[in-house]
């Protein structure tokens, strides 16, 4: 009988509670990343879950990921297909009598869990929420429904009555191995065209959490970026305006937990101040919007969102690609949506503008809007997208539902046009 670990959004192998549990029973342990054909799937508009940007980054985390995990004498293997599928079937092959998994509630991932605890009853189910920065059983409300519908409401709250845990202690490394039944695909098996990063990219960074690391040493000892973080956030242009630690959040190969005690690391050496507190802000919005979608389950991916609002909609395909075509004649839309399309990242500032100027502007359905950026961006999260694509829209957590006057904000961010001399046509 032996372990498997089913990876997830969880792909490192340090603050790992999974890889650590598995470890500790002493079974042979099995290591399994699945890429679901489903993602590559395209619906009526063209688009599909996974594109390019985030496929190349998955891929280059991947092998980063299998690396670190042959220094315990595990091997990754990387299989395509169904989830379902691919997991009964490794789970006979290989005499699997315990899953050790990373939970995920959102209405796809909890099919695939669910029905494979239906399909292979005698394995015995391990689960852990390694994803929050507060984790679940730690925050005070005695259930899901409690959460409070305004950001601020719950920041105070867990700021005052929760604590954030330690990150997991590494197990011991073990014989180090180099066998692997299956390869890593490379983006062209996935069906994508080679690519090289455009110069202009605000985020020139490969996947794998030894290049997130890197980066985070970068931001916080090599720039000391994080000590202005919050004047310099609502950036567009270079590489340092932000943490740009969201793609590795996205994927798990940085997990919040770690990038809070290294913060605190960076306070106790160079000095706490508004600043260094806005990144931890930051992974509290995060957290939140995992915990909606805890609360909401799949309204997140109706069009009246959690409110429930009816809007009159526009659905029609050529409106929609005038958007995604960087031919809305808002200058400051068509630079953030031509970088996007160029680079697989945009700034936050620049996604609330091009997100609200879709819903609030064209008044189109936000819901393609926020399928675009699932298979565009590179730190694509689900809960954080469609949370922030619904309290955008007017259909999520914004008690106020504004709507960004787009000029304006191009008047307030890129007075010199520097941006949009950068991302013009």
């Amino acid at each position: 009988m032996a372990n498997l670990l089913w990876f997830r959004n969880d792909l490192r192998t340090f603050d790992h509670s999974g890889l650590t549990a598995a470890l500790a029973n002493g079974k042979p342990t099995f290591a399994l990343y699945i890429i679901d054909d489903a993602w590559l799937e395209k619906d009526a508009y063209g688009l599909q879950s996974l594109g390019k940007y985030r496929a190349k980054f998955l891929l280059e985390t991947l092998a980063d990921l299998r690396n670190q995990l042959a220094d315990f004498g595990i091997a990754l293997e990387v299989f395509r297909g169904s989830s379902v599928a691919v997991l009964d079937e490794f789970i006979e092959a290989n005499s699997i009598s315990q899953l050790f998994y990373q939970e995920e509630w959102t209405r796809d991932e909890r099919l695939v869990s669910t029905q494979i605890a239906k399909n292979q009853p005698k394995v015995q189910h391990h689960t852990f929420y390694d994803q929050f920065l507060f984790h679940p059983k730690d925050i005070p409300f005695k259930s899901y429904r409690e959460i409070p519908e305004v950001f601020t409401a719950f920041r105070k709250v867990v700021e005052v009555c929760s604590s954030v845990r330690k990150t997991v202690a590494a197990p011991k490394k073990g014989a180090r191995i180099s066998n692997f039944a299956t390869s890593i695909p490379s983006v062209t098996d996935l069906g994508f065209d080679t690519f090289e990063t455009d110069p202009r990219s605000a985020f020139p960074f490969s996947g794998g959490s030894s290049c997130g690391i890197a980066r985070l040493q970068h931001y916080f000892e090599g720039t000391q970026a994080l000590s202005s973080y919050k004047q310099t956030r609502n950036g567009l242009v270079g590489l340092d305006y932000s943490s740009k630690f969201s793609a590795w959040l996205a994927n798990g190969s940085l997990s919040a937990r770690y990038i809070y005690w290294e913060i605190k690391k960076y306070e106790q050496k160079f000095g706490a101040n508004e600043d260094t507190y806005w990144l931890i802000f930051e992974l509290i919005w995060r957290d939140y919007f995992k915990y909606i979608s805890l609360k909401h389950g799949s309204n997140i991916f109706h069009i009246g969102g959690i409110t429930n609002r009816n809007y009159s909609w526009k659905d029609d395909e050529k409106t929609f690609n005038r958007w995604i075509s960087s031919k809305t004649n808002d200058d400051f839309v068509d630079a953030n949506m031509r970088e996007l399309a160029a680079t697989g990242w945009m700034s936050n500032r620049g996604r609330q503008n091009v997100a609200s100027f879709l819903a609030k502007n064209i008044e189109f359905n936000w819901l393609l809007g926020a399928k675009y950026f699932e298979m565009q961006l590179v730190d694509y999260d689900v809960h954080s997208n469609y949370g922030n694509w619904m309290y955008t829209s007017g259909v999520g957590n914004d008690p106020r539902d504004r709507k960004f006057n787009t000029q304006r904000q191009a008047d307030m961010y890129d007075a010199q046009y520097e941006f949009r001399n950068l991302w013009r046509r």
